[in-house]
């Protein structure tokens, strides 16, 4: 894949999630403040849209919905939820809870072409940093229904669960179990009232790799991203992996790793995580008129890197989603 293009966006506060729009925009999380998004045009102009909701909101993944709305996954300290946040920065609070109970810390959202809403949580436990470990086993999947406020788990015991994919066509959900350095394939059993079986470990990944991001090219191999490492991997169908980028620092992963098997791995592994250029990478999207462009999240950075590759991305639901009010702010934001 070569070297970085170039970068664009300016001023992004832990832009964890990108997502990537037919129109050229590009949507980020934002947790400057009381938290939002940060919309970026294909001129590189950048515009923030802020919560106006009553509690600091911090968005790890994000989704966009048809009409211009955007999902928010609450990273907070002790609890989670699904909002929805509007250009104007009005939000609402959509799933809340999980099976009845309230929602634990969400990590990624993502919707379906039906409208519903997939979520992931990546541990149980508080802190956080407490599963960061190769033992990890309480992060789940789980999902609402539209209308639903309150999500139905379908995967459960996962190893610090990360982002995850929804292949409609194969019938597929694969998912990356962080801690537990594993890419998991689940088939879709039943596709009225959605249920996950056959639980299968495509690629377990070895030393330095923490797979975080996860994307979908159009001939079926998965795209990985590994924070720490500053890794992007492309893994086949039956798993045979193929390295594509690295910008890592031996003797941070030398650390992280001698923690990691001490079970001693914390967050201050990961906020001071070293490379030459990449900023602790930590998801990727296909964008640009042909989807072969890919756009890197990172966790400490305040810019985005993309990359051209020969690959195309999988069009996903909101690809050509009517972007609504968030028009105005994207054309502002080109000028």
């Amino acid at each position: 894949m070569g070297q970085v293009k170039g970068w664009t966006g300016q001023q992004l506060s832990r832009p964890e999630c990108v997502l990537t729009h037919s129109s050229g925009l590009i949507l980020i999380p934002n947790w400057t403040d009381n938290g939002g998004i940060s919309l970026i045009a294909p001129s590189g102009g950048t515009h923030h849209v802020q919560s106006l909701y009553s509690k600091p909101l911090r968005p790890n993944g994000i989704a966009l919905e048809n009409g211009g709305t955007v999902l928010l996954a609450h990273l907070g300290d002790t609890q989670g939820g699904i909002y929805r946040l509007s250009a104007d920065g009005h939000v609402e609070p959509v799933v809340m809870t999980v099976d009845g109970e309230p929602m634990p810390p969400a990590n990624f959202v993502v919707q379906d072409s039906q409208g519903r809403i997939w979520l992931t949580v990546s541990t149980r436990k508080t802190p956080r940093s407490a599963d960061y470990r190769a033992s990890a086993s309480t992060g789940f999947i789980a999902v609402a229904e539209p209308g639903q406020n309150d999500a139905r788990i379908v995967a459960d015991g996962l190893g610090y669960t990360n982002e995850c994919v929804i292949d409609e066509v194969r019938g597929h959900v694969w998912v990356n179990e962080t801690f537990s350095r594993k890419l998991t394939r689940f088939t879709i059993s039943n596709t009225d009232s959605i249920q996950l079986s056959d639980a299968h470990c495509v690629y377990r990944f070895g030393v330095g790799s923490y797979p975080d991001g996860l994307a979908l090219d159009e001939e079926g191999y998965l795209w990985v991203t590994s924070i720490l490492s500053n890794r992007i991997l492309r893994i086949s169908p039956d798993g045979v992996m193929q390295r594509m980028f690295e910008d890592s620092d031996e003797s941070h992963l030398q650390w992280t790793e001698e923690a990691y098997q001490k079970d001693a791995l914390g967050r201050e592994h990961l906020d001071t995580a070293r490379s030459e250029v990449m900023k602790n990478i930590s998801n990727l999207a296909f964008g640009g008129p042909t989807r072969q462009r890919i756009y890197v999240g990172n966790l400490l950075g305040d810019s985005l890197p993309f990359f051209d590759t020969q690959f195309t991305g999988v069009a996903m639901p909101h690809w050509d989603a009517e972007l609504g009010e968030l028009l105005p702010l994207l054309q502002d934001s080109a000028t």
